[in-house]
């Protein structure tokens, strides 16, 4: 059972962390705004089936192998290419017609894809999380589980929540294609802004 003391800083934790603009924001708003809520959501559900992967690594006692300094910086540049590789794709389609969007599994594999090598996911669950374990309050695994399990509601609330802001503005903009199209580039700029910051932010 957890504790209101341990409880309460994991959720100021958590909410800084998710509130905080990152690569999921960027790319959840322009996927919404350019193929729907249906399409947004199920890229919300690839995300956190991501960092479902690393509560599942930490639970599996597989956490200390993954702190080793190369596979950080293996994940870090590997997100950093995957980013910018979305950010020149979301660049190219812009103003793109809403029947050639990409299809929702890809949208569902590209979510999950974009937190697996996210750095910053991985460190909430093989660095942070164990800071908020108390092994007198009982089974460290059973208290990982609970945390994570809150982390990923937390998270797919707010991810949700961008999805119908990019849902609604994309709704808008259906009358101007042009503002469409500079709003998609607009939001592609932002996907490699996000991509240079994680290139020059340390895991």
């Amino acid at each position: 059972m957890l504790s209101i003391a341990q409880l309460a800083p994991f959720l100021l934790a958590v909410a800084l962390i998710e509130l905080t603009p990152g690569p999921n924001m960027a790319y959840l708003f322009l996927v919404a705004s350019r193929s729907g809520r249906a399409a947004g959501l199920v890229t919300v559900a690839g995300v956190t089936l991501g960092l479902a992967v690393y509560l599942a690594v930490t639970l599996a006692g597989l956490a200390e192998a993954l702190r080793w300094p190369w596979i950080l910086e293996t994940l870090r540049w590997a997100g950093v290419a995957y980013l910018a590789w979305l950010a020149v794709e979301a660049w190219r389609t812009a103003g793109a017609p809403l029947a050639v969007a990409t299809s929702e599994k890809r949208l569902f594999v590209r979510g999950l894809v974009n937190n697996v090598l996210n750095p910053k996911a991985a460190i909430l669950y093989l660095v942070l999380l164990p800071g908020f374990i108390r092994p007198e309050l009982g089974d460290p695994r059973a208290q990982a589980l609970q945390l994570g399990l809150i982390h990923l509601g937390f998270s797919a609330a707010v991810h949700a929540s961008i999805v119908m802001a990019g849902a609604g503005a994309g709704r808008a903009l259906t009358a101007w294609p042009g503002a469409r199209r500079r709003v998609e580039r607009l939001f592609a700029v932002g996907l490699l802004a996000v991509a240079a910051w994680v290139a020059v932010t340390p895991a």
